[in-house]
């Protein structure tokens, strides 16, 4: 028997049911069940309470994430059930449409069969190829890069299955999905069904004619989720973007849209020298413009301070329930103004817990 598996079901069963307010003997008596159920299978399954807790949970313990304090409004759906191709694109798309929400961002996760199950050992096991659900293109171009860098491998991958894009910045990539040792199959995604904001400037009137967008909802698909040693590889979920996500990262880093220097350009700075503090200048001015065009779109958004702050009522939230919060200090603070955040004079122990988010390779890779 699969004593790694046997303890790491225990441990979470355990927690759940005792988070649920449920008896010890409670919990033993379900322990026993999938103790039995491993000696017989190799594996077990969990009921849909307990993947919908423990999707929260990882959630609760995802230590590179500023927005936990929202952990227990998940919406989480159970696909375990469905493999083919189109099923799963079906269920990618009213992930997208129900996370959306006309703008009104709400957090879900979508679940799809486990690693350990019947039908993906039988070789069909489910590889969302996307980064994201929604991501836009990357081309290589004789005059440089087109579109988004970050992309430019999968958009490269995409155009070798046969699809091609409008050739624009903003272009969004389809939806690559790959059953077991099958080919991998790509679905547009409906137009109407991608929320995207045109960016402007509530005080600088030019910077609509930069023509920039973003979409409205971040929806991770390339990592895996594991709940009491059962490992789930297709889970895309969502919740709602920080400003800087966009405004310092996606436009500003250099190896992604750059959009930095044009900024400052616009804006009459001095670019010849670091003493002019044009990038600070122009950084805050992108950030502004992402927060201000998404609010006034009526787009789910936080800006940094306020995420900050959402993130010491988590801390507190926690220390209630008892539980020590860990966490990537790295990653938690923002990169705009950190030190203007309680979370920059703060120190975390970056545990590991599960349930819990990790990466895995890229299938096309």
């Amino acid at each position: 028997m699969n004593s790694k598996l046997l303890e790491e079901a225990r441990a979470f069963i355990y927690t759940c049911y005792s988070e649920w307010g449920r008896s010890e003997e409670e919990a033993a008596s379900r322990f026993e069940e999938i103790s039995t159920e491993i000696s017989q299978t190799g594996t077990y399954t969990h009921r849909y309470e307990e993947l919908q807790h423990g999707a929260k949970m990882a959630w609760r313990n995802s230590n590179r994430c500023i927005g936990r304090f929202f952990w227990n409004t998940l919406q989480v759906f159970d696909e375990r059930d469905t493999h083919a191709t189109e099923g799963i694109r079906d269920a990618l798309l009213r992930h997208i449409r129900y996370g959306t929400n006309e703008g009104k961002i709400r957090p879900a996760i979508t679940v799809f069969a486990p690693d350990s199950s019947a039908e993906v050992t039988n070789n069909r096991r489910i590889h969302i190829w996307n980064h994201q659900l929604i991501r836009y293109a990357g081309y290589e171009t004789h005059a440089g890069v087109l579109g988004d860098p970050h992309s430019i491998a999968f958009t490269r991958k995409c155009m070798e299955l046969g699809w091609r894009g409008q050739g624009t910045a903003f272009d969004v990539l389809p939806l690559v999905i790959q059953a077991g040792d099958a080919e991998p199959v790509w679905f547009e995604i409906p137009q109407e069904d991608v929320l995207q904001v045109p960016l402007k400037h509530p005080d600088l009137s030019w910077f609509e004619d930069l023509k920039l967008q973003w979409y409205a909802v971040p929806i991770i698909s390339d990592m895996r989720l594991e709940i009491g040693g059962i490992t789930y590889g297709a889970a895309p979920f969502n919740g709602w973007y920080m400003a800087t996500e966009i405004g310092a990262r996606n436009l500003a880093d250099e190896q992604r849209y750059h959009m930095l220097p044009k900024v400052a350009s616009c804006m009459g700075l001095d670019t010849g020298t670091n003493a002019s503090f044009w990038k600070d200048r122009a950084l805050l001015e992108l950030n502004h413009a992402v927060h201000h065009s998404f609010r006034e779109a009526g787009v789910s958004i936080v800006d940094h301070h306020t995420a900050a702050q959402q993130f010491q009522l988590f801390e507190q939230q926690e220390k209630q329930c008892g539980r020590p919060v860990t966490g990537d200090w790295t990653w938690l603070i923002p990169p705009v103004s950190p030190a203007a955040t309680p979370i920059f004079h703060n120190q975390y122990e970056n545990t590991w817990k599960t349930p819990n988010f990790f990466y895995q390779d890229k299938p096309y890779k």
